[in-house]
């Protein structure tokens, strides 16, 4: 199986579906690696610990961590299932950027960007990352979050560990399409 595949493979169970393997996360999302390998074995999924580590390190979008003893692994951000990564507080930088594909744009345009089944919104640093967030699912649409003014009306944010930053939801007239 190869890295992306993987990534795919730990995101759904991470992320969305930990049941389907068989596995349970601890309230901040953690589960035991070993726990974690024995699963995907017993699914037919033969992953060792090397090339689990290797997803970890070489995933672009660093989706996943390890515990600081390494025991424990866990999804960086973007779940469905109820956890508490246990993100604080932050102030972003003024201009943040949110990647849709161009048949999703309209709506966004007037309804603004919802977390939909995920937690909060995902919303990137830099206009590139967005595209390419964008581009996964047809023709890209950028936005831009005019975030510092957010701010200043009240809206928190937080940044996970990948640097991702999350926000409950964003009104349209926080938004500026950038096409």
């Amino acid at each position: 199986m190869n890295i992306v595949k993987i990534s795919k493979y730990l995101s759904r169970h991470l992320r969305h579906q930990p049941e389907r393997l068989g596995i349970v996360l601890d309230e901040a999302g953690w589960v035991e690696v070993d726990v974690l390998l024995a699963a995907c074995a017993a699914h037919g999924v033969a992953l060792s610990r090397a090339q689990l580590e290797r997803v970890v390190a070489e995933n672009d979008k660093r989706r996943f961590a390890f515990s600081a003893d390494g025991t424990r692994i866990r999804a960086s951000q973007g779940h469905t299932v109820a956890v508490d990564l246990g993100l604080v507080e932050a102030v972003p930088p003024a201009v943040l950027f949110h990647g849709t594909n161009a048949r999703s744009a309209t709506a966004i345009s007037v309804e603004g960007l919802r977390p939909m089944e995920r937690h909060d919104v995902h919303l990137s640093v830099d206009v590139e990352t967005a595209r390419r967030v964008g581009a996964r699912r047809g023709r890209p649409v950028v936005f831009a979050v005019r975030a510092e003014r957010m701010v200043a009306d009240g809206h928190t944010f937080r940044r996970s560990d990948n640097g991702v930053w999350l926000v409950p939801a964003v009104p349209p007239e926080y938004l500026d399409r950038r096409d």
